[in-house]
């Protein structure tokens, strides 16, 4: 009987052990199926049949002995102790295989126990993140925004949530993880859209006001680039004004369809389409800046017109200050300048001469004038930056 008792008991041991060992395996069945996991899944069964040998054997022999009748005799029972003593040694070995087959699955147990550590976070986060979303959309619809295209890209998440909630045994765990990861971010960046909306149709809603009024303060700019240019016809030759007389038609268009953007942003705005309204003001915009330009140069140019022709020397004087920096600067430090940067100069100073040459006449071509010496400042200018690149270089 007490050898009975040892026998249970190492049945009992070795069958708990099992039961420890298949949720390790099943662990890591769920999460790797690499060629190292799929071998300790055939180790396993292979050790399960083994098992399943020994605890057969176990119970023949437990039960053809009966050790409870009155007739037992000493030489039954010596043969009921001698085979369950042989039962339970089996069962002991069998167990230490096991023993030792659970130590080696510590790495990829480990693995896939971290990988299902991750699963149950990431499946919470993106309910959460889905309940912000929904939330984010409930108070954009408060506020009076339909907010149907991010309504739209939430709605469009209820399969994957569906199969998410099937879970990690019929997908896997890594399938579900990447499933939930997905599924936060897009939650999340539609929960981001929504708070923004509120700020979004605030800030369409001011661009709206203030491009409106830009637009009729532009178009009555445009409407002044016509004095202008009558004064420029009426005194300076035409060389100086011909490439501006399209500029009040050009202008006056370019209003006209800011003013049709516009509108078409207004539509879009009520609409609440706010990529289109924002595109249609990023038109306006666009326009006004072209207009503010071409309506700016024409009264920038009677400006500097009027300028040179009461004091051409004036620029002329700018002019050679900038030349005479240059040479003083090729000059440093030498007898004689480099001819690469003499050269040029020279030729500038020359430039300078003809254009003032150029003014004498009846009508001078001041435009002209005034293009020559700012190319003549750009050409002294350049000589600069390559002589201080040079030294540099030097040092």
């Amino acid at each position: 009987m007490a050898a009975r008792d040892a026998a249970a008991q190492a049945f009992y041991e070795l069958d708990t052990a099992q039961r420890d060992l298949e949720i390790s395996i099943e662990t890591i069945s769920a999460v790797d199926d690499s060629p190292e996991a799929r071998r300790a899944l055939a180790s396993f069964r292979s050790l399960g049949e083994r098992i399943d040998q020994v605890s057969a054997a176990y119970i023949d022999t437990v039960d053809a002995h009966d050790l409870e009748r009155d007739e037992l005799d000493h030489a039954a029972a010596s043969r009921a102790r001698a085979e369950l003593t042989r039962a339970k040694d089996e069962l002991v070995n069998v167990r230490g295989e096991l023993e030792r087959f659970q130590s080696g699955l510590g790495p990829l147990l480990g693995k896939a126990e971290t990988q299902l550590a991750r699963l149950a976070p990431a499946r919470e986060r993106a309910k959460q993140s889905l309940l912000a979303a929904s939330d984010a959309l409930d108070a954009a619809r408060a506020a009076g925004l339909t907010a149907d295209d991010l309504a739209a890209r939430l709605a469009a998440l209820s399969p994957e949530l569906t199969k998410l909630n099937e879970g990690a045994s019929k997908h896997g765990v890594q399938e579900t993880v990447r499933r939930a990861d997905d599924i936060r971010r897009t939650a999340e960046a539609v929960r981001a859209e929504a708070e923004r909306l509120p700020q979004q149709a605030q800030e369409i809603d001011k661009r709206l006001v203030s491009l409106r009024t830009r637009v009729q303060a532009l178009g009555t700019r445009a409407e002044g680039v016509a004095p202008v240019l009558s004064e420029l016809r009426r005194r300076f030759s035409a060389a100086c004004w011909q490439d501006l007389q399209h500029v009040p038609e050009q202008a006056g268009q370019a209003v006209r369809q800011a003013e049709a953007a516009l509108a078409e942003a207004r539509t879009a705005r009520s609409d609440q389409r706010w990529a289109d309204a924002q595109a249609r003001l990023a038109t306006v915009r666009a326009l006004m800046d072209d207009v503010d330009g071409a309506v700016g140069a024409a009264g920038d140019r009677l400006r500097r017109l009027n300028e040179v022709s009461k004091d051409p020397k004036g620029e002329v004087e700018k002019t050679r200050f900038v030349i005479r920096d240059a040479q003083r600067l090729a000059m440093q430090g030498r007898a004689t300048p480099e001819p690469r940067h003499a050269r040029p100069l020279d030729e500038a100073v020359a430039r300078l001469d003809r254009a003032l040459a150029g003014l004498e006449g009846r009508h001078p071509d001041y435009w002209a004038f005034l293009t020559e010496t700012a190319a003549v400042r750009e050409t002294a200018n350049r000589v600069v930056a390559n002589i201080r690149e040079e030294r540099a270089r030097q040092r």
